[in-house]
């Protein structure tokens, strides 16, 4: 099926348009320009009010449906995506900057999370069905008890900037949210406005498609930072999936940690994802780890959660090898538009305090920018004892920006590493005869990053079961959370215990014999 579509510049409050306020445009990072062809209204007080009472009205009802139909409705939101054919890739490709094949890759990564959650409700394994049965004749008499999942509430999400589709109205935070019975409010990302109100309308109809209720979802839209303050404030919602900068992380922490209630603040901000060279490896393969270190930093202009921000190695001809053949890599590589004008600002000034401290050296920048908000690929460098005394050199430069760290040794190697923030990454990048130096690193490693590579580059993120896109403070707010793969959904679920109730109350999947199919423990054993 093909959908027509029409921009209107509304948003959405329980499946129904509107439009009122104040309008703020589209903009057009590789023209430089606003987008005027249309429009897009912004989200007051009501709207927001609006939305969060009837996410509120509607949880009850929505995580009673039956896992099917929970499944269905997940399912059916990916295919009206996909129906809305190269309109979407067009005007997401127009105010991203981003080229139509990444475009079109970042649909089909999200049409396909949508569709593996929907395969996870079925499963039905995340509800960790459990029982107990009761026995009367212990001393002193066991309960019966029987425990599910249940899902948290209304689940605020924050559109993202760097993928206008699968961080953003219908990406891994709505889809895991949604999967987990909970209904979402999207705070729009204003960089891509009608990207958004495209595929909000998508949801919008799979839910009349599939009978669920309209206040499942809601979306809201603005340039102003209140909006999502208000939206975090607000005493119905129970949960936040933000992905951005650190700043803005943080600022939603402080207010969700104020309420009167507190609520978990899911926030994926900030990492320099480290890539560590072993000696080994780079003596025998310097100049491919070379080639493959700046196509993973300069890919999408750097502007990846998961970008090698920072790579660590031990002094040799071999490093200095590297240094020279990456440097002249980076300074043939052409400049590329970044997502928005503030962001490419953000990293030109990042890119001129590396270059400005005194310690740092600049090994190479890319070719000079023609166009606006073209960033410019930079490589520097920097001794471990340095880094160690500089904390700002830990900062990420969100852009195609790195540091390499000289260490004199393997000792001063796990020094650093020691040293790190929380990371959603590290990389090994090693031979067999670099396995010793790798025992050493990997016990601190695993201590510091959510994902370890080896011989591989960051920038790719497989979704599935076993991937884990998180890791310790600041990678993530909660580093024992994902924002990709099925195990997001335990974000937006906690245990419920039910003690001797009678069959009758019983939620369905709990009463005797109603598991059949699922996975679950009964009487301390597993049974599938």
């Amino acid at each position: 099926m093909t959908t027509p579509v029409t921009l209107t510049g509304e948003y959405f409050i329980a499946g129904e348009r509107r439009g009122c306020g104040e309008v703020f445009h589209a903009y057009d990072p590789s023209a430089g320009a606003s987008i005027k062809d249309i429009g897009f209204f912004t989200s007051g007080d009501a709207d927001i009010d609006d939305a969060c009472a009837a996410a509120d009205a509607a949880a009850v009802a929505y995580a009673d449906l039956p896992l099917e139909t929970r499944a269905a409705f997940l399912d059916a939101i990916a295919a009206h995506i996909e129906a809305l054919g190269d309109a979407l890739i067009d005007r997401a490709v127009r105010e991203t900057g981003l080229p139509a094949a990444r475009i079109t890759g970042e649909r089909g990564r999200t049409c396909g999370q949508l569709r593996l959650f929907a395969s996870e409700v079925r499963d039905g394994q995340w509800l960790k069905l459990r029982i107990d049965h009761a026995d009367p004749a212990r001393t002193p008499p066991k309960p019966d008890l029987r425990l599910r999942m249940v899902p948290l509430g209304p689940v605020a999400v924050f559109g993202a900037s760097n993928f206008p589709l699968a961080f953003s109205t219908a990406g891994g935070d709505t889809a895991s949210a949604l999967a987990a019975g909970c209904p979402v409010v999207v705070k729009g990302h204003p960089a891509h406005p009608g990207t958004s109100e495209l595929v909000a309308g998508a949801i919008v109809r799979a839910a009349a498609d599939t009978g669920v209720p309209a206040g499942v979802f809601s979306l809201l839209s603005g340039t102003d930072n209140a909006i999502g303050a208000a939206l975090v404030a607000d005493p119905r919602i129970q949960a936040v999936g933000f992905t951005g900068s650190r700043s803005g992380g943080e600022a939603l922490m402080k207010i969700a940690a104020a309420r009167p209630r507190p609520i978990p603040v899911y926030a994926e901000m900030s990492a320099i994802n480290p890539v560590i060279l072993l000696p080994a490896a780079l003596a025998a393969r310097g100049k491919a780890l070379a080639a493959g270190f700046v196509g993973s930093l300069t890919q999408g202009s750097g502007q990846f959660c998961t970008n090698p921000g920072l790579v660590l190695a031990i002094e040799s001809a071999a490093l200095e090898a590297f240094l020279a053949e990456a440097g002249q890599i980076v300074e043939n590589q052409p400049p590329q538009t970044m997502l928005t004008a503030g962001i490419h600002a953000a990293f030109e000034k990042g890119s001129a305090a590396l270059a400005a401290t005194a310690e740092v050296q600049t090994i190479a920048r890319g070719v000079h920018p023609t166009g606006p908000h073209e960033g410019r690929a930079a490589l520097f460098s920097v001794s471990a004892a340095d880094w160690i005394a500089h904390a700002e050199l830990q900062h990420e430069v969100f852009g195609a920006a790195s540091v390499v760290v000289r260490c004199a040794d393997r000792d001063e190697l796990v020094t650093v590493v020691a040293a790190l923030e929380g990371q959603l990454t590290a990389t090994l990048q090693m031979d067999e005869a670099d396995f010793d130096d790798a025992r050493a690193v990997l016990p601190v490693l695993e201590r510091r990053v959510g994902r370890i590579l080896a011989n591989g580059w960051p920038t790719g993120v497989e979704v599935g079961h076993a991937i884990n896109h998180g890791g310790p403070y600041p990678a993530t707010s909660d580093g024992r959370s994902t924002s990709v793969g099925t195990l997001a959904i335990d974000r937006f679920v906690r245990p419920v215990t039910y003690q001797d109730l009678p069959p009758a109350l019983l939620p369905q999947l709990l009463r005797e014999g109603a598991q059949a199919g699922m996975v679950s423990r009964i009487d301390g054993e597993w049974t599938f």
